[in-house]
């Protein structure tokens, strides 16, 4: 199978990291006629007929942040950052809004909106220094920040979330089922894989044998890799895993997860054609991990 959360990060383009000092270089390709630039108020984008909407750099505000994103296809690409109360009106998403556009035409452009996003919820959620409480000034075109008491530097972080599939039975057979949970905030029907970040001094099979027995009551023994994604909501990698549970009786936590069953083949494919079981959306690695597990394409998403 060609997974979909792949697609979100193939081909990325040049980061430039030796150009984001360059003053003179930024400025000759901020000059540019076919140079781009990625408005972001907060974290949120105001796209243009269902897509990523680039603009030239004469169009964007001269306040704000300026992002060097890097090169791609010939052009320089760029963010302008600004104040989430930019972003009046009608039309602004958030990410979420715009993956399923993400996911076809504008698949392409996936790594360098991911990269714009990432660096914004950073910059917008970073503002003093942990050391001393200094104000924060953004460096090398947004990727750090300096305090300006202390001068101590700050860099973007990534946190590392599992995600996986945890799964019972002998493998491949009509009874071998698949563990979904559903979240209290959630709408009725919709249920995704269980997901949770890792702590420190923690392996990532461990975190994903500890989350699953936290909120589900459910024992995992074999835990195997499966891929990743980038997702900067705000700022994590997702670790997709496989695992196999050595116990079947579900106890939820009530906290994280309000309910959680376990699934056949058959359920996934009878409920999902239904519209009683509403299912992550076809870019995320949850989307992926499922329909692997399932062997084929399921309908119907969130």
């Amino acid at each position: 199978m060609t997974f979909p959360h792949l697609r979100l990060a193939a081909d990325p383009h040049d980061r430039v990291h030796a150009r984001r000092d360059d003053e003179a270089w930024l400025a000759e390709a901020w000059a540019r006629s076919d140079t781009r630039v990625l408005l972001v108020a907060g974290s949120r984008i105001r796209p243009r007929d269902g897509a990523v909407s680039w603009v030239t750099p004469a169009e964007v505000p001269a306040e704000g942040t300026r992002v060097l994103l890097g090169e791609r296809d010939g052009r320089v690409w760029f963010a302008q950052i600004v104040a989430p109360s930019y972003a009046e009106g009608d039309g602004w998403v958030g990410i979420r809004d715009l993956l399923p556009h993400l996911a076809g035409a504008g698949v392409e452009q996936a790594p360098l909106v991911f990269h714009a996003i990432g660096l914004a919820e950073w910059l917008f959620a970073t503002r003093h220094c942990p050391r001393c409480g200094g104000r924060l000034e953004p460096r090398l075109t947004g990727h750090e920040l300096e305090c300006v008491s202390c001068h101590r530097r700050q860099f973007p972080r990534v946190d590392p979330a599992v995600i996986m599939a945890i799964t019972h039975g002998e493998p491949g057979a009509d009874d071998e089922v698949l563990l979904l949970g559903h979240q209290e905030v959630w709408p009725a029907g919709r249920y995704s894989t269980l997901a949770g970040f890792l702590e420190p001094g923690e392996t990532l099979e461990d975190a994903v044998r500890r989350e699953v027995v936290e909120e589900t009551g459910i024992v995992v023994g074999e835990v195997r890799y499966f891929g990743n994604q980038p997702w900067p909501l705000p700022r994590s990698l997702m670790l997709g895993f496989q695992g196999r549970a050595t116990t079947c009786e579900i106890t939820e936590d009530g906290h994280e997860i309000q309910d959680a069953r376990w699934f056949t083949r058959a359920d996934l494919l009878r409920e999902a054609e239904a519209g009683t079981l509403i299912l992550p959306g076809g870019v995320s690695i949850s989307r992926s991990l499922i329909e692997d597990w399932y062997g084929g394409p399921l309908p119907g998403s969130w």
